[in-house]
């Protein structure tokens, strides 16, 4: 498995491996199983798994530069990723018999929503599960696949100390998930985010993240904020592909000549103030998002809770990242013109692919207004944020 320090550059090379294939991914709606698998292998799958099971224990920033430089190659790659190492988040709250079998396959993906979608009723030795979850990103290529379940017991939810419903993760064998065939979009194909359910499935206790072990460890990664790398997975993804499409562009540029035109589009007044402005706005998002986490880590290392305006900060960080990644891909798509419409041109796929990671409720417009109402001091529901 790589070291922290040179995970950055194994996914930059990784990147390049795999920007070939972007067609074959798309087409197959999942990642082929030797991307997934090199991933993996990577040790991307265990950026945000604790150090005593194993895992790496990555500071925030590290995972996402990591993303960043997968989505440069491919962004459903990067997609898979980053869900794949946010939900390694939740094997803090399992027990070492269950952290350890999940892991046994150091390289094997794990993957899950949050959401709780599905009803697990108590049973001698664990729970019956049944539900059905949306948006399973990567779940086609994992080995356990979890989901939010609401615990209920002789017929009644189990309650909190606020007297609401119980959420906990629970993990399924992939095999025991159902897979629906529902991942039919215009962008992203290749993050097999289908839906999934379950049925009568019995799930042992120790497989109930947050049920037999209430806390998790005293240590900076789980100090932060816990949805805050979820969100953060979302707005890498988009700079990845922003800075891709630059990319493409500056090929493009040199050789491309308008109709009736002599020069290339790299000599046009018009294409030249664009790249600049869309490189200043690139630079700029990208700066603000690795600054505001970097202030939310520093505070996690500092040894007490993360302040809420740390919070505030990275996600509205994350959410202007993908505001700007969006700006700067449609900037390069219209700039390059109908060369930009065809299959075999990737800004056509990168235009698809940043406009659906601009629909994840992470980087809704709803955070840009939570984060507006804490700035103005008025009282704001932050549950989640």
């Amino acid at each position: 498995m790589s070291n922290i320090h040179g995970l950055v550059d194994t996914a930059r090379a990784i990147a390049a491996e795999i920007a070939p294939r972007g067609g074959e991914i798309e087409a197959l709606r999942r990642l082929p199983g030797d991307i997934a698998c090199r991933l993996g292998e990577a040790g991307f799958y265990r950026m945000y798994v604790g150090e005593n099971a194993g895992g790496l224990e990555v500071p925030p920033s590290i995972a996402a530069q990591v993303v960043e430089a997968v989505a440069e190659g491919d962004a459903a790659s990067a997609w898979v990723t980053f869900i794949g190492a946010t939900t390694g988040l939740a094997l803090a709250r399992l027990t070492d018999e269950a952290a350890g079998e999940l892991l046994a396959n150091p390289a094997s993906l794990i993957s899950g929503v949050f959401a709780a979608s599905g009803t697990a009723t108590r049973v001698a030795g664990g729970f019956r599960v049944n539900g059905t979850w949306q948006w399973g990103s990567g779940s086609g290529n994992a080995d356990w696949v979890g989901g939010g379940c609401v615990l209920v017991e002789d017929g009644q939810p189990l309650t909190n100390s606020a007297g609401l419903p119980r959420n906990h993760m629970l993990f399924f064998p992939a095999a025991d998930v159902i897979s629906l065939d529902t991942w039919h979009v215009a962008g992203l194909s290749g993050t097999g985010s289908t839906a999934f359910e379950v049925r009568d499935l019995f799930v042992p206790e120790h497989r109930a993240a947050g049920y037999l072990v209430k806390s998790t460890p005293d240590r900076p990664l789980f100090r932060f904020p816990g949805f805050s790398p979820l969100a953060q997975g979302v707005g890498a993804v988009g700079l990845g592909i922003a800075r891709a499409s630059l990319t493409e562009f500056m090929k493009i540029a040199g050789e491309k000549k308008r109709g009736g035109s002599s020069s290339p589009l790299a000599e046009k007044s018009y294409a030249q103030m664009e790249v600049a402005r869309a490189e200043a706005r690139l630079r700029s998002a990208r700066a603000f998002f690795y600054g505001a986490i970097d202030a939310g880590w520093e505070a996690a290392n500092a040894g007490g809770p993360v302040a809420l305006s740390h919070s505030r900060d990275m996600r509205l960080a994350t959410w202007h990242a993908m505001q700007e990644s969006a700006a700067v891909v449609d900037m390069m798509y219209n700039l390059a013109g109908g060369s930009s419409i065809y299959d075999v041109s990737p800004l056509q796929r990168q235009f698809r692919d940043v406009h659906v990671a601009t629909q994840h409720f992470m980087v809704s417009p709803m955070i840009a207004e939570t984060a507006g109402r804490l700035y103005l001091g008025l009282p704001t529901m932050t549950a989640g944020f």
